[in-house]
């Protein structure tokens, strides 16, 4: 195996950038980037629509919510690759249609994340600030939202992982990512499968364990951030009651 990765961890690490397409680990992190970044705007559209007191836009991101969550990312991903050429008139690339399908099926887990974040705000500080006087939507810009997505970074990032994982099913339509750069691999080798995909699953391993830990490091970072600042704002309390 070691013998395999050092004559083609190129391979495994950019496809066969520069003289083709660029492939490997750094097109599954760019695409699983992507996915996350535009999925964020999304996942937040649908999770204040799903939080909303308006019937006409919760039962909606209700139904939205639960049909994609209930249909299996491959699936979305053959639609996506057969629909958007027939809806566009537009060849699609491999690379495009994953890439949209990722967006679609993140946003709606990421709306979820959202969403818990939102509800778990205190209801208090929802009417501290309507009785301000700030409107429905500027309370969630200024008050309500920054606090939920600083709540859930952790997760947020977890499913940045999780995408990682899913960018192997882009294999399918011909994307160039990680998992089809082992099987060009294996094509030429053709007699060591096993340490072929030993070594993918290996290089998944620790491209996943290495984002983990920087989660997990993210989230005591932050949680060390909440108790400090809970026990700043206590202490004029505890000095006032001593003075009493």
């Amino acid at each position: 195996m070691i013998e395999i990765l050092i004559q083609y961890w190129q391979t495994f690490l950019v496809g066969q950038y520069p003289q083709g397409p660029l492939g490997g680990v750094t097109m599954t992190i760019l695409i699983a980037g992507s996915c996350l970044v535009a999925s964020v705007p999304v996942a937040l559209l649908i999770a204040i629509c799903r939080t909303s007191p308006l019937d006409i836009l919760r039962w909606p991101a209700f139904a939205v919510v639960q049909f994609v969550r209930g249909m299996p990312l491959l699936m979305l991903i053959f639609w996506a690759y057969f629909l958007l050429p027939a809806v566009t008139h537009v060849t699609v690339s491999g690379v495009v249609t994953l890439i949209c399908a990722l967006i679609v099926y993140q946003a709606t887990y990421l709306s979820e994340v959202i969403r818990s974040g939102i509800e778990a705000i205190p209801r208090g500080q929802f009417e501290a600030a309507r009785a301000l006087g700030l409107g429905y939507i500027t309370t969630l810009r200024r008050v309500i939202v920054p606090q939920a997505l600083y709540n859930v970074l952790p997760s947020m990032l977890s499913e940045f992982i999780s995408t990682i994982k899913e960018t192997s099913l882009g294999y399918v339509i011909g994307v160039q990512e990680l998992t089809f750069a082992a099987n060009q691999v294996n094509s030429q080798l053709l007699t060591q499968p096993f340490q072929v995909y030993l070594l993918l699953a290996a290089t998944y391993f620790v491209l996943c364990f290495a984002l983990t830990r920087s989660v997990r490091y993210l989230e005591i970072r932050l949680n060390r951030r909440r108790t400090a600042r809970a026990a700043s704002m206590q202490t004029p309390v505890l000095s006032t009651i001593a003075g009493e």
